[in-house]
């Protein structure tokens, strides 16, 4: 939990995807990377796996799969359970830059 705490404690957004592997659909990590690569260094985006980190998965009350979250400053300014475009993701974080 600290640890997560000092991921989400920057001035810019983050975005993070709260995945497991067994439903990991292959189109996740190319929608992800497309994002980096529109991003670049005005963001930063983590995968979490679900089955690995039961704690934080509770405190955050993560209930499907996947997961989405953009956090700046540490605090949450947005979330959403399902599957989102590369270009829904771009657009959201691009509003907390």
């Amino acid at each position: 939990m600290a640890k997560f705490g000092e991921l989400i404690s920057v001035e810019k957004p983050v975005l993070i995807d709260f995945y497991t592997d067994s439903n990991d659909v292959e189109n996740t990590l190319e929608i992800l990377r497309s994002v980096v690569a529109a991003l670049g260094d005005s963001a930063k985006v983590i995968k979490i796996d679900i089955s690995k980190n039961e704690i934080l998965v509770d405190a955050l009350r993560v209930k499907g799969n996947p997961t989405f979250m953009i956090y700046k400053n540490g605090e949450m300014k947005w979330r959403q359970t399902g599957f989102q475009d590369a270009n829904t993701l771009i657009g959201l974080v691009q509003q907390f830059v």
